[in-house]
């Protein structure tokens, strides 16, 4: 059973931008602790090292990014669409990768999204 669903990502010349989506598969999400990773080519993915952007727990709902994504990328969530977004901006070629949406981080991710390709040519 698919529990999220991503859209978006795909090949970018340095500099550009693209925008992730991940969507709650015909239910609401069931946390709001909701966090993008990624995983470099070559790599396991890690939970420390490799995520994103996240939301913390409510009720502060506040918002994490990585030191690499910190002015560059922006999660966002639209809790009526039951969707998240990440729009990653000025993309550098360390940031092609395979790049997950999470729900409920915070307990080890109760699901995984399928994953989506995003490669930065130089």
């Amino acid at each position: 059973q698919v529990h999220l669903v991503q859209s978006g990502g795909g090949l970018v010349q340095v500099g550009g931008s693209l925008r992730l989506s991940c969507a709650a598969s015909g239910r609401t999400f069931g946390s709001d602790a909701l966090a993008w990773y990624r995983q470099p080519p070559g790599t396991e993915r890690e939970s420390d090292r490799d995520i994103v952007a996240a939301f913390g727990r409510s009720p502060d709902n506040k918002i994490y990014y990585a030191d690499f994504a910190k002015g560059r990328f922006t999660i966002s969530r639209d809790a009526g669409e039951n969707t998240m977004s990440l729009q990653m901006n000025n993309l550098k070629p360390e940031d092609t990768a395979v790049y997950y949406c999470c729900e409920d981080w915070t307990q080890g991710c109760t699901y995984w999204g399928q994953g989506t390709q995003v490669t930065v040519s130089s």
